[in-house]
């Protein structure tokens, strides 16, 4: 096997969702339920979901899954004074998504750790004595590969991703690059995002590796010279990872409405992949 995917096929094994639910501590307010146990439950793996697409749509419908967790974390911010009670509806919209990001900032955040979507230390901070988080998700450390940024959540799906294609994907960019790219339009600034080289691979080989990215968490395309003005290159997006900067957050949402992730907001042009999974998501159906 060749050395470079021998490694990353071993972070691929790497889980990289914090399995215990978190139980913030402090003192009981009054109003709030007199013991853990009875304090609701929010996965956060569902609140990201809900964040990355209930602001790209075009109505105010929650995500199906996620409305009671969104509405803990909405009445949370609601007792913070962040969030009128009238948009405490279980729908992550563009108003949860401000309210969360004054909390991050209240917490001393700012730039792209204020940008109202939730990680776990802000939604920790936020869950004192109002909620438990379960199915947490964390990007993990960063390193290189290929001399670019990525966290370890995303080296492990690249990993699995490979496996799943045989090949061995060349990265042109990485993640954590602000202004790295100008054609990018912040969606590298963050983590969880990267551009994969297609010089050298065939039609065939292109829609493959795209297929197989989307299926172990990515919202990917082919970005071809047409599209915009860069060479060709695979796009891909890490579903639900904490530290995506807000554009590439909105790709993710795009992609589960059926949309190529582009500025126009086109139809998907990828292979389909249903159901469209998260890393974790993929992780347990195999």
């Amino acid at each position: 096997m060749n050395p470079k995917r021998a490694g990353l096929a071993a972070l691929a094994a790497v889980v990289v969702t914090a399995g215990a639910p978190a139980v913030a501590s402090g003192s009981p307010d009054s109003t709030l339920p007199d013991s853990a146990e009875t304090l609701p439950q929010v996965d956060m793996e569902m609140v990201l979901k809900a964040a990355q697409i209930d602001p790209r749509r075009a109505d105010q419908a929650p995500t199906p899954g996620a409305k009671d967790s969104v509405m803990a974390v909405e009445q949370a911010l609601r007792a913070n004074g962040l969030l009128d009670q009238e948009r405490v509806d279980g729908h992550y919209g563009t108003e949860t998504v401000l309210a969360y990001a004054g909390f991050q900032r209240s917490l001393g955040h700012e730039g792209m750790a204020a940008s109202g979507f939730p990680g776990i230390d802000s939604l920790r901070r936020l869950s004192e004595n109002r909620f438990e988080i379960t199915r947490t998700v964390v990007p993990g450390e960063r390193s290189k590969s290929d001399g670019e940024t990525v966290n370890a959540r995303t080296k492990a799906m690249l990993a699995e991703a490979e496996r799943l294609t045989e090949q061995d994907f060349t990265l042109e960019q990485g993640s954590y690059n602000p202004g790295g790219d100008p054609t990018s339009a912040g969606t590298h600034d963050g983590g969880g995002v990267v551009d994969i080289d297609v010089h050298g691979m065939d039609a065939v080989a292109v829609t493959e590796s795209v297929e197989a990215l989307r299926r172990v968490g990515f919202a990917a395309w082919h970005r071809t010279e047409e599209q915009g003005d860069w060479p060709a290159h695979i796009h891909a997006a890490a579903i639900s990872d904490p530290d995506l900067s807000t554009p590439a957050q909105h790709q993710p949402g795009d992609y589960y409405l059926g949309r190529n992730g582009l500025a126009d907001q086109g139809a998907d042009d990828g292979p389909p992949v249903k159901p469209i999974r998260t890393w974790e998501e993929y992780r347990r159906a195999n």
